[in-house]
């Protein structure tokens, strides 16, 4: 695209929500509370894994680096949006975007394969339990979560360095309440052919890669469940993955519906939900979602609350 009349961007306007200063003000209120009780939760769960020896098996390793990775996703987020929510002008700098653009990207992605870890834990679990503590072992767990990062970090480097090779012109407006590689490359003023190369690489390289892991893990263990004769047997099996199963369908199912579902104005609105969905909802639900169906780890935190 001819970059004529265009000087390079130094900072970016961000949309937001809305311009109506009410509403502005039980949003900041709404996403405040979110984000402490995101906090409190994930903070809570890292804590009490690490200070209660029965929560040492691999299951809860994976959890809690689940929890840190879901505080930094929010983090990356969440403040600059509250910010933004008492400021008149929504704005945001050149390099503030950057860096918000490869850690959304480095822990968006370690959490796909996170969850993905996850699934396979499961399955082996449940589909071989009498290999689990010889397949699923201490090094295999940190071999996981170690892959699970630099899979993110490769990810976040990647596009970030796509995305500094763009031209921005300094009017430019992202009409989002983050810098997200979507808009930023509809906004760009030079060729997009590599980012957009790059970006659909990625997802598939990388996001198909766990989604096909995580589904093909539980078509295993459903097959498996059905299988067992007793009902009782059927219910302790599946009440060990339900928790996972329903963090992997909000996120995973939010993601798919702002990057599969064509972008309008018109729809503009909508997108903005599912995007906040998945960077500001389930941060906050994996705590809960964890600990009030698990009897574990309610019993764990009754040990170290000292309740009887």
């Amino acid at each position: 695209m001819a970059q004529s009349n265009c000087t390079q961007a130094t900072e970016f306007s961000l949309v937001g929500f809305t311009e109506e200063p009410v509403t502005q003000v039980y949003l900041f209120l709404l996403f405040l509370l979110t984000y402490l009780v995101t906090i409190v939760g994930n903070l809570g769960i890292i804590i009490l894994i690490r200070a209660s020896p029965h929560l040492h098996s691999p299951m809860y390793y994976f959890l809690s680096n689940l929890a840190f990775v879901d505080l930094c996703f929010s983090t990356i987020v969440t403040p600059k949006m509250l910010v933004d929510l008492m400021s008149q002008k929504k704005r945001i700098a050149y390099a503030g975007c950057m860096a918000q653009v490869f850690l959304f990207q480095l822990f968006g992605m370690t959490e796909y394969f996170l969850l993905a870890s996850m699934a396979y834990d499961r399955y082996v679990a449940i589909c071989h339990p009498l290999l689990y503590p010889l397949v699923v072992s201490p090094k295999c767990c940190f071999q996981l979560v170690t892959g699970s990062y630099l899979v993110g970090l490769t990810n976040g480097m990647g596009q970030t360095i796509s995305m500094s090779t763009l031209s921005f012109c300094s009017s430019s407006t992202i009409d989002l309440f983050f810098c997200d590689i979507s808009p930023l490359i509809s906004l760009s003023t030079s060729d997009t052919t590599l980012s957009h190369i790059i970006l659909t690489t990625a997802a598939s390289l990388f996001g198909v890669s766990s989604i096909l892991v995580i589904f093909l893990s539980y078509v295993a263990i459903i097959t498996t469940i059905l299988s067992i004769n007793s009902a009782e047997g059927k219910r302790k099996a599946f009440s060990t993955c339900t928790s996972h199963l329903t963090t992997v369908s909000i996120f995973c199912g939010a993601c798919f519906f702002t990057y599969l579902n064509p972008s309008s104005n018109s729809s503009r609105g909508g997108d903005k939900c599912a995007v906040m969905l998945y960077t500001v909802v389930p941060p906050m639900l994996n705590p809960l979602i964890y600990s009030l169906r698990n009897k574990e780890v309610k019993e764990a935190l009754r040990r170290l609350l000292k309740i009887k």
